[in-house]
C-alpha cells in the first residue's frame, strides 16, 4: 500500500462505498507478511515512499526469490542490492519482468516514467573509473524514484581540471552524490565550491593504506566543507536513496 492507495481507500470510505471493517482489514493486510525466514514490511512504501529493499548477501537464492516475489506482486516496484548473477537467474524464473545490472549488482523492476522537472537535478560524480560500480548503484536507485541523474565520471583530484567541462551540469543539480576511494578528497573539494548538499560515498578502491575504504571514510567524515554528508563505504544505494528523498522535498509540489 502506498499513499495513493490509502487516499483511494479513504475516499471510498468517505463516499460510503466501503465500511469501517473493510478499511481496517485492508490496512492491516497491507502491513506485515510473515515468512519462515523473513518478516516483510509492506507499509515501508507508505512511510518512506519506497518499498522495502532486499539486501541479498547472506540470503539463499530461494529466500531472495520468495521475498522479491511478494514485494513485487504487492508494489510493482522492487530493488534488490548486492545480488550476484546466481540470484538473478533464480529470480528471473519467477519474475521475468525484472532487470539486472551486473556491475552494480542490482536486481530491479522496470524503471518508472521519468519525472521531467527533476531531470539533471541530481549529479553523480566519481573520482575514478573504478568507482563506477558504486555510482551505478546510486544512479539506478535514483531512477527507481523517477529521477534522471546526471553521471559525471572520472574527474578526481589527480586531474581536477577535468571538472571544468562539467561545471554547468554541476551547477544545474540540486543534490550532488560524490564518490571516491583512495584518499577520498573529491567530496571536500566540490563541497567547498557549491551551495548544495553533497552526499559523499567512500569506496573500497585503493592500495594497501586505503584500508578497504576506511581512509576515504575518515577523510570525508573530517571534511572542512560544511555541506558534506557521508554514507558508509561502497553504499551507493544509501546515497541514491537519500539524494532522491532530498530532491523529492525540493520539488514544487512539496513546497
Amino acid at each position: 500500500m502506498n499513499v495513493k492507495d490509502l487516499e483511494r481507500l479513504l475516499g471510498e470510505f468517505k463516499a460510503g462505498k466501503v465500511d469501517t471493517d473493510t478499511v481496517l482489514q485492508k490496512i492491516k493486510a497491507a502491513g506485515i507478511q510473515s515468512l519462515d525466514f523473513a518478516t516483510i514490511d509492506h507499509h515501508r512504501e507508505l512511510r518512506q515512499g519506497f518499498p522495502e529493499v532486499v539486501f541479498c548477501e547472506g540470503k539463499t537464492p530461494g529466500e531472495v526469490v520468495e521475498i522479491a516475489r511478494r514485494i513485487y506482486q504487492r508494489h510493482r516496484l522492487l530493488l534488490a542490492t548486492r545480488a550476484g548473477e546466481s540470484y538473478y537467474r533464480e529470480v528471473k524464473k519467477e519474475l521475468p519482468d525484472l532487470l539486472y545490472h551486473p556491475r552494480a549488482r542490482l536486481i530491479y523492476s522496470p524503471l518508472p516514467d521519468p519525472e521531467e522537472k527533476a531531470s539533471g537535478k541530481i549529479a553523480i560524480i566519481t573520482a575514478g573509473t573504478s568507482d563506477i560500480p558504486v555510482a551505478e548503484e546510486a544512479r539506478i536507485t535514483c531512477q527507481l524514484f523517477g529521477f534522471t541523474p546526471t553521471p559525471i565520471y572520472d574527474v578526481g583530484v589527480a586531474g581536477l581540471h577535468r571538472l571544468n567541462q562539467h561545471w554547468p551540469k554541476i551547477e544545474q543539480a540540486r543534490v550532488l552524490v560524490v564518490i571516491a576511494g583512495m584518499e577520498g578528497a573529491l567530496p571536500s573539494v566540490i563541497g567547498g565550491l557549491v551551495d548544495k548538499p553533497v552526499i559523499a560515498v567512500p569506496t573500497s578502491v585503493g592500495y594497501g593504506t586505503s584500508l578497504k575504504g576506511l581512509t576515504a571514510l575518515f577523510a570525508m567524515l573530517n571534511s572542512c566543507s560544511s555541506n558534506v554528508l557521508v554514507v558508509n563505504i561502497d553504499n551507493g544505494f544509501g546515497a541514491g536513496f537519500s539524494a532522491s528523498l532530498i530532491l523529492r522535498q525540493m520539488l514544487p509540489d512539496k513546497a
